[in-house]
């Protein structure tokens, strides 16, 4: 998307289904999948709810929240997954007319394995969608991963003759060493397969946010020297992309931790949102987290809470909307919360009452409301220490004015104050010049010369 934009081409991201926790507001006033909106930022465009038009966000092992077109329409039963999801395939189709009608060029990316032959029948994501849409399919391997050429031969014989021909070409994303290494291989997959390797894209070091867990955050660790950050990663964890900006900070630690013995050392103790907050909540208090929140606090240590995360800080959760589980919270925070069956979908541009009068940005996605305090916007409350807070606000540290003065609030005075769009946009060119150097260019003229 990013080298498209960069060459004049008005291009625009398609992901016809998405499965994950982690989402973004549209401008029309809808909820699509994080990755999505990032893909319109590298487009240089707004995000609609086309681009995304079935969002399923898992609430359970065997159950999710169904996102149609920006809105929740009901869940899904992980047991009749296949049947109930083909019958938006219309939907996923008129969106797709939507976005070839205003853009020349449509990206669209697949979601998993375009060949699980167990999820081939009522396909609307891979290549069912690519089928009945009629588009051309590369396909695409990370050989960080390993096992690289096997899973591309191997995908391409799963498939059935009308969509291997359906192929274009290969590439092979995220190596490390030597490209001569790669040579007889490479030459070995283009005769097996028949198929163009269009280019093998170098691993890039990227500051973007991940679509479904932190794993870029995965193995940081507490540093001495450095503002410690801890983020509770409970299972229905979500938008913890909201974390990147202060990791991005040279002078910040942050990790995201499973048990309560992980928690210390920390400065601060962040709990993100949760698509299910009552079960969150429950596992918070079922492994020993308050307990050791509370010394925390006790030691003069500062928590704040994000979306979800603020209502388990709070007085009362009271849900016979959403859940249908009313519970006590952790009792931090001086808020209580009625869920409502409507969820909250807005964007956020406006100036914030604390730490200062300053432009913040962000987005609100949730099903609570809660009590606030507007002289604390963007957060909705404190405690009477200050050690607590909690906001609904999504995105609340990109604008990088902002972020240091709230990290100056808590303790920490030598943030950098880059925007973290500045970041965003950056490892985009770094990506987009990786590609403009390795594809070979004449499987990209087509995109620069014709509509798609």
């Amino acid at each position: 998307c990013r080298l498209l934009a960069r060459n004049g081409v008005k291009v625009a991201p398609f992901k016809p289904q998405n499965m994950s926790n982690n989402a973004a507001v549209t401008i029309d006033g809808g909820e699509i999948g994080r990755a999505q909106a990032l893909q319109a930022l590298a487009c240089g465009i707004e995000a609609t709810v086309d681009m995304n038009p079935v969002l399923i966000k898992p609430e359970a092992d065997h159950q999710a929240q169904l996102i149609v077109r920006g809105k929740v329409t009901g869940r899904l039963q992980a047991k009749r997954f296949r049947q109930d999801r083909i019958v938006l395939l219309d939907t996923v189709l008129e969106s797709f007319e939507t976005l070839k009608s205003e853009y020349d060029v449509v990206i669209v990316e697949g979601a998993g394995s375009p060949a699980e032959p167990n999820l081939r029948e009522g396909d609307i994501a891979n290549m069912g969608f690519a089928e009945v849409a009629d588009v051309p399919v590369w396909l695409v391997g990370d050989i960080n991963r390993g096992g690289v050429f096997a899973a591309l031969k191997g995908s391409l014989d799963i498939l059935s003759d009308s969509e291997r021909n359906r192929v274009q070409a290969l590439i092979i994303n995220g190596f490390r060493g030597s490209r001569s290494l790669l040579d007889d291989a490479l030459i070995w997959m283009e005769k097996e397969s028949g198929k163009i390797v269009a280019g093998v894209i170098p691993w890039l070091n990227l500051d973007l946010p991940e679509e479904d867990s932190p794993f870029r955050h995965a193995l940081s660790s507490a540093e001495p020297t450095k503002f410690n950050i801890a983020v509770i990663a409970y299972p229905r964890m979500s938008n913890h992309d909201d974390i990147d900006p202060l990791a991005a900070e040279s002078g910040v630690a942050v990790r995201f931790i499973r048990t309560a013995d992980e928690l210390q050392p920390a400065d601060m103790i962040v709990l993100p949102g949760s698509k299910h907050v009552s079960s969150d909540l429950q596992w918070l208090k079922e492994h020993g987290f308050a307990e050791v929140l509370e010394k925390h606090l006790r030691y003069g240590g500062k928590v704040l809470g994000i979306c979800g995360g603020m209502q388990i800080l709070g007085q009362m959760i009271k849900d016979d909307a959403v859940e249908g589980t009313s519970m006590k919270g952790l009792g931090w925070l001086p808020l209580s919360t009625q869920m409502q069956s409507e969820k909250t979908l807005r964007k956020v541009d406006c100036m914030a009452n604390y730490p200062s009068k300053m432009r913040m940005t962000g987005y609100e996605i949730h099903h609570g409301v809660s009590n606030s305090d507007e002289s604390l916007f963007p957060f909705a409350q404190c405690s009477k220490d200050k050690q607590v807070w909690g906001t609904y606000v999504h995105g609340l540290f990109e604008q990088g004015v902002f972020r240091r003065a709230w990290l100056e609030s808590v303790g920490f005075s030598e943030s950098d104050g880059v925007n973290q769009q500045e970041r965003t946009l950056a490892s985009l060119d770094l990506l987009a010049d990786a590609l403009e150097k390795e594809i070979s260019p004449h499987l990209l003229s087509g995109f620069f010369m014709e509509k798609t």
